[in-house]
């Protein structure tokens, strides 16, 4: 799967989606942590990458376009911080969303669950 992973996530979470096979991408590595929101929706779309971001504006700005994609994971209250564990929260539930992110999909990690609202958002 390939990742644009937004400022509020560390690159360190990019690399270990890098070497357990994925294809991630941060923000800064392209020098983009100062761009717009909706350019990076524009990117993700573009390139067929998923954003990983804590950022919910995503989800807002995805709702007004009335966009199918690029589909985005966030995390939320109550998951980790550190970014070894986000990497491993993130790998460990892929297989079972992927799927969904595949179809275009808003995917929250919370503390004790995935909440996934499919694009357009306010379809499901």
């Amino acid at each position: 799967m390939k990742f644009l992973v937004d400022n509020p996530v560390s690159p360190l979470v990019a690399e270990a989606l890098n070497a357990a096979g994925h294809d991630a991408v941060h923000v800064r590595d392209r020098g983009l942590h100062q761009a717009d929101d909706e350019v990076l929706v524009d990117i993700a779309k573009a390139e067929g990458r998923v954003i990983l971001s804590a950022d919910t504006d995503f989800g807002a700005i995805l709702a007004v376009r009335n966009e199918t994609k690029p589909s985005v994971i966030l995390f939320r209250r109550g998951t980790p911080r550190r970014p070894s564990l986000q990497a491993e929260l993130l790998i460990g539930n892929l297989p079972a969303i992927a799927t969904e992110l595949d179809r275009g999909a808003v995917a929250a990690f919370y503390d004790t669950r995935i909440r996934i609202r499919r694009l357009p958002v306010g379809t499901d």
